[in-house]
């Protein structure tokens, strides 16, 4: 029977579709053999994979365990609902995921996948004191990013570019205690072998090329995305031009700031 064809850009749960019927295929199991092995059946997968049937938690998780994916699924799980997320966001994490390199920059902040939960727990708790979100949607953020983190564990984890403005490293978010835990999480992150976090300093002043936090990604086609964020929401770029340039950028940045072994450095010193 020819299978029908997937639109991923339809919806996030034919997005989600998409994503379950591609790893499955990779894992070279049947819809058949994935719902015996999950507890589901054959025209039950299919739903799923057309995007007419919800996934439960549960499942999701059972699956991720089954195909190998090292948590792919789950984090597209979490984008079925979308609504405690930065409008374009979603769309973003779903290339993250596939993605075989990350080169990020960011101002002020740690970044979300170098986060400890502790850190991201007073980030959101914030949100939440100011009438932001609700508690509900700070739990659920919560869960997405580490979700999203499981991305550096699996064994084809992606490459992974950090460069920190060095204000991310003097606020103490959640208080000395939890920004002294996230500097030693950074610390630990810098040493393993497909990581590298690189420091620019504030001396770099004008020279500095980006404004805003600025994320390049590289598919296993080699397709290169840009996003960016500003308050209301996330932009995801697949024009070439755009993508391009802020690469360009990026690697001029690169070459400004601090070495591995300084920025290293400058983590312990304010760890200490």
């Amino acid at each position: 029977m020819r299978e029908t064809e997937l639109d991923p850009s339809a919806s996030p749960l034919k997005a989600f579709g998409a994503q379950l019927r591609r790893l499955r295929k990779a894992a070279g199991l049947t819809q058949i053999q994935l719902g015996n092995l999950t507890n589901l059946s054959d025209s039950q997968i299919s739903n799923l994979e057309r995007g007419t049937r919800n996934p439960t938690l549960d499942w999701v998780l059972a699956a991720d365990q089954v195909l190998k994916t090292g948590g792919t699924l789950e984090l597209t799980f979490w984008t079925l609902s979308g609504s405690s997320l930065l409008e374009g966001f979603p769309e973003y994490a779903q290339q993250e995921a596939k993605a075989q390199s990350i080169n990020h920059f960011e101002l002020g902040v740690v970044p979300g996948l170098a986060q400890t939960m502790e850190y991201a727990e007073a980030f959101a708790g914030a949100a939440v004191r100011r009438g932001s979100i609700t508690e509900d949607q700070a739990a659920d953020r919560l869960d997405f990013l580490s979700a999203r983190q499981k991305l550096l564990e699996r064994p084809s984890a992606p490459r992974l570019h950090l460069v920190l403005d060095e204000g991310a490293l003097m606020r103490p978010v959640g208080g000395p205690r939890a920004m002294a835990r996230q500097l030693a999480h950074l610390e630990d992150l810098a040493t393993r072998p497909n990581t590298t976090i690189q420091v620019a300093p504030f001396a770099l002043a004008e020279e500095l090329p980006f404004t805003m936090m600025v994320t390049l990604l590289t598919l296993p086609n080699r397709t290169l995305l840009a996003y960016s964020e500003c308050q209301l929401r996330g932009i995801l770029a697949r024009d070439s031009g755009t993508a391009q340039a802020w690469e360009r950028d990026y690697h001029q940045l690169q070459v400004e700031a601090l070495p591995k072994a300084a920025s290293l450095e400058m983590i312990r010193k304010c760890k200490a």
